[in-house]
């Protein structure tokens, strides 16, 4: 068996980084920029008073919302809930309204999924964890990137299928669409 090869660590203060990210990626640079800041904001709101560990995560949909999660420790480890199952969590029970009086939910199966970005304070970059891996991959689609950003300036980028190859998603259950989808 080989040892995967991680992600190389990029810098948000590269313009050549940046640019070549949002490229590969089909992601503006402001939704990047915003991928980022949400992400590290919402490590702010992390509940973590055991393991000091703080992750912020943001969900971009294709309609440019942003929706952020952060980690919420318990006494009882597995109760804890990780930052980006937090996200979705919110993004499948929230209905948000676009300017033209329309709405998108996860109900109405309009509500899609472009990227994911996670945020936490080591270097490099701590990707999400496998049961969150799973998660994600109930609502989003396996070209779906997760962008990992560091404590500093550094960065690292996968899509969901490099991250969980093999995976097991709801069309080996019989049921082929769910609503997930990229752009």
């Amino acid at each position: 068996m080989t040892t995967p090869i991680p992600p190389p660590i990029l810098s948000v203060d590269s313009d050549a980084d940046v640019a070549s990210t949002c490229e590969t990626f089909s992601l503006s640079r402001k939704e990047f920029a915003d991928l980022e800041r949400e992400a590290k904001e919402a490590k702010g709101h992390s509940y973590s008073p055991y393991s000091k560990f703080r992750v912020g995560a943001a969900l971009l949909t294709t309609t440019s919302h942003l929706i952020t999660g952060a980690n919420v420790e318990n006494a009882s480890y597995p109760v804890t809930t990780c930052a980006e199952r937090t996200a979705l969590c919110k993004a499948v029970t929230t209905t948000l309204s676009l300017n033209n009086n329309k709405s998108v939910s996860w109900s109405a199966g309009n509500l899609k999924f472009k990227a994911v970005a996670v945020a936490t304070d080591i270097s490099p970059p701590a990707s999400p964890c496998g049961m969150c891996r799973q998660a994600i991959r109930e609502f989003c689609d396996l070209e779906v990137p997760i962008v990992m950003f560091d404590g500093g300036s550094g960065y690292s980028v996968l899509r969901l299928k490099d991250l969980l190859p093999l995976s097991f998603g709801p069309e080996a259950l019989g049921v082929a669409e769910l609503g997930r989808g990229g752009s």
